[in-house]
């Protein structure tokens, strides 16, 4: 498979039709068709469903969108560290992150180094620690975000001195707004909203589910979220209690929305790792330099 061929069948599935692709790429439309049915024929699979006017992908297309967006962003990433190496330090430094407000801190560090190396550029990526590790391992991250508990074993890490309070958003009309903090056995019978990766890894452990014990698959989960700007739409609108970390969604004396924090206190801490024997680029080294200095 050539890269070239691959970011040709990107721009397939992107625009959902080989003419649009065809002239988002500046070719004849004979020529992508001709391009995408030796792809098929080297692959041994059909690709594409083609329709009158659009095309759709099969589960075989699927897929290979999927890896080839992986190798192109890869390509493009090793382009651009190569490329840097032959200026004064610049380049591009990919960052992975949880929801979580230490991201503050990283983003004064981030702001500081660009003041003196304007070169440098940043690509930031949202996710659960499963999916920024995945994409660590994978070479796509320099560096992730994790909120504890997660498996950094492998890794290289540093610690940060913030530390996430847990607790639950709910809107200020709602009884128990009155109370100072909640409590365990405020929860049960309430329709709650929590993250994917609390639900999918109590079974296992995670500081929520350890915090709430043996009771904790009694709780009335109504929907399951990983932005907690969606979550707190949810809670906005009556769907539920939306159990978080503080400091992530607008719970200002103007928003309908409050927090109040659990009891007793459950906070967790935070490391920014990056892959062992890991070789840097010119920029993100020079980032992980400030991250020690400032850690």
């Amino acid at each position: 498979m050539e890269i070239r061929v691959l970011r040709y069948f990107l721009a397939v599935a992107r625009e959902g039709s080989i003419t649009g692709a065809a002239h988002f790429l500046h070719l004849t439309q004979p020529t992508l068709s001709r391009q995408i049915r030796d792809l098929e024929e080297e692959l041994g699979k059909q690709l594409l469903i083609r329709k009158s006017h659009r095309v759709a992908l099969t589960p075989e297309g699927v897929l290979l969108r999927k890896r080839a967006e992986e190798i192109i962003a890869m390509v493009d990433k090793t382009e651009t560290e190569f490329t840097s190496m032959e200026n004064t330090v610049s380049g591009d430094i990919y960052i992975g992150s949880g929801e979580t407000q230490a991201i503050r801190r990283i983003a004064e560090i981030m702001t500081d180094l660009r003041q003196t190396y304007p070169g440098i550029r940043y690509h930031l990526h949202s996710g659960n620690a499963p999916d920024v590790t995945d994409r660590l391992d994978k070479g796509l991250l320099d560096f992730g975000l994790l909120i504890q508990p997660a498996d950094i074993t492998k890794y290289d890490f540093l610690n940060l001195s913030e530390r996430d309070t847990w607790g639950v958003i709910m809107r200020k009309d709602s009884p128990l707004a009155a109370k100072e903090f909640v409590e365990k056995e405020d929860l049960l019978d309430l329709p709650l909203i929590c993250s994917r990766q609390v639900m999918s890894t109590y079974q296992s452990g995670n500081e929520f589910s350890d915090w709430f014990g043996e009771d904790f698959d009694k709780l009335n989960v109504v929907t399951s979220y990983n932005l907690v700007y969606n979550a707190a739409i949810m809670v906005e609108a009556g769907m539920g209690y939306a159990v978080t970390l503080d400091r992530l969604a607008n719970t200002s004396e103007n928003s309908i929305l409050c927090f109040r924090p659990l009891r007793p206190r459950l906070e967790s801490g935070l490391n920014i790792i990056w892959k062992k024997y890991q070789v840097f680029s010119p920029a993100a080294e020079l980032f992980l330099e400030r991250l020690k200095e400032c850690l």
